[in-house]
């Protein structure tokens, strides 16, 4: 197959079209409380074969690009979290995502085998599919409602591990290497797999953390990329020995997330919009992978059916087991329970028995497909209810905050570094003598490697490092303003100023 530049041209067009439009959606679905993949995978049906005829059957293309986007996804999620916020709820997360997940399965297994009389294989399949929660959906949905960090924490920290022994499950049951081991022998592997993950993970993060820290990159935005590439090397470098790139990726970024490196904020911006552009593909690639023609009565009645397994015994039964890690208040343990987000993982995972031609697995794809929407329209939009019903909401819990542009471009405005040179004339004057034009203010002043919130008697001097806030209107008579007193100090005019200021200004 070929792929030329009228191809390039199309694929460029249509896909930032599509992009743009994702993008544009996410004020919408996050105003309704949905996770944004229900927009993305819906895009991604009526873009397919059945609406507008763009046709796409590639599992094993699928399962690779799939595993990839959750790695930078994982990647994003180790990097924004705050560990000492979350350090006193890993031991709950970490249950979750392995007791939790073994109970789930087991549960889901037996009632998909019996009541809704699937084949043990398939059954099993559908219990490891299913059991882990989406690191995306969790990041996007719970950090928006106002829990206790070992709420949050918990449920970050389950998200972020329990896709490695799913992994791990589904790939042995799909190509027939479970059949050849014992249970034990099973666990065994898994338990290799995770230590080995975590392992590589650490070393991937401190090691590129000393790395980070003595590197004199030329530019900021080279800082975030080899983050990154620090984190998928510890991906890499453990799915090359056989252990989980998942648990290696997600405990790398973690540790790079929570060092003191060169421009964190510009790293974690870079992350966070490579991670949407990551779920945007994603999702919208597993919607062309649906073919809405062979959703039948008996798929929806069965999804339903394991829906209900999986939210009303398989999930409560895993979080009470595991909660006996870590005591939490039985309100606690019922919104962990109701907060455990479906979203792409299931999906994702739902493709490895489809690429390994396993059978019925067209049919298991389908239903996990429906089951993931209907969780996810169901669950979403009512986390803040529950929350209060609960009782375990707190208005007043702080919320992580990170500085950006962006609330500068909602309300129109720039911010101005000005270094005091030696011979600049502002050295000796005092803020409100700058008479900035109305709207404009000193933010903040650094000096001497320290940072100083000024008022209007502080005085600057050599050396000094002014951060100015003025909308974008008056910049360029802020800019002028600024150019006058340095030329001409504190008795600068406001009009009428020579021409020839700007250049001795310089």
């Amino acid at each position: 197959m070929t792929f030329d530049v009228h191809q390039l041209d199309t694929f460029l067009l249509v896909g930032s079209a599509v992009t743009l439009f994702a993008v544009l959606a996410v004020r919408v679905s996050s105003r309704a409380g949905l996770p944004s993949l229900l927009v993305y995978l819906l895009m991604g049906v009526l873009l397919g074969e059945s609406v507008i005829g763009i046709g796409f059957d590639n599992a094993e293309l699928a399962h690779a690009l799939g595993f990839g986007a959750l790695a930078v996804i994982l990647a994003e999620g180790g990097l924004t979290t705050n560990w000492r916020e979350t350090r006193g709820s890993v031991r709950l997360g970490v249950a979750l995502a392995t007791i939790g997940v073994t109970v789930s399965v087991g549960v889901v297994a037996v009632g998909a085998h019996y009541l809704l009389g699937l084949p043990w294989e398939l059954a099993v399949l559908l219990g490891a599919v299913t059991s882990p929660t989406d690191a995306a959906a969790v990041f996007s949905v719970i950090r928006v409602v106002p829990l206790p960090r070992r709420i949050t924490g918990a449920l970050e920290a389950e998200s972020g591990f329990n896709d490695a022994p799913t992994v791990v499950l589904v790939t042995l049951i799909s190509s027939g290497a479970a059949a050849d081991h014992g249970p034990f022998a099973l666990a065994g592997i898994i338990v290799f797999e995770l230590a080995a993950g975590v392992l590589i993970g650490l070393g991937a993060g401190f090691g590129g953390a000393w790395i980070m820290r003595r590197a004199a990159l030329p530019a900021s935005g080279l800082y975030p990329i080899a983050v990154l590439c620090l984190a998928m090397l510890g991906y890499g470098a453990a799915a090359a020995v056989h252990a989980s790139g998942f648990a290696a990726v997600y405990v790398a970024a973690l540790v790079l997330g929570n060092t003191d490196l060169p421009h964190r904020t510009v790293t974690r911006s870079f992350s966070e919009g490579l991670a949407w552009l990551a779920q945007i593909g994603l999702f919208v690639m597993l919607g062309l992978l649906l073919s809405p023609s062979r959703i039948t009565w008996e798929t929806l009645a069965m999804a339903i059916g394991a829906g209900f397994i999986l939210t009303a015994l398989a999930r409560p039964l895993s979080v009470l087991v595991s909660s006996l890690v870590q005591r939490m208040s039985w309100q606690e343990l019922t919104f962990v329970s109701w907060a455990g987000l479906r979203g792409a993982v299931p999906i994702v995972l739902a493709t490895i028995p489809l690429a390994a031609e396993v059978d019925q697995a067209d049919l298991l794809f389908d239903i996990v497909f429906v089951l993931v929407v209907i969780d996810t329209v169901l669950t979403g939009p009512t986390l803040p209810w529950v929350a209060k019903v609960l009782r375990v909401a707190r208005r007043s819990e702080p919320r992580d905050i990170e500085l950006e542009v962006a609330p500068l471009g909602r309300v129109a405005a720039d911010m101005i570094q000005v270094a005091i040179s030696p011979r600049s004339r502002l050295h000796g004057v005092e803020i409100g003598e700058l008479r900035l034009p109305e709207g404009a203010s000193v933010t903040l002043i650094v000096r001497e490697g320290q940072t100083l919130v000024p008022e209007r008697r502080t005085v600057l001097r050599h050396g000094d490092e002014m951060l100015i806030v003025t909308p974008h209107k008056l910049r360029e008579a802020t800019e002028r303003r600024l150019r006058q007193v340095s030329a001409g100090g504190r008795l600068a005019q406001w009009l009428g100023a020579d021409s020839n200021d700007d250049e001795r200004a310089r």
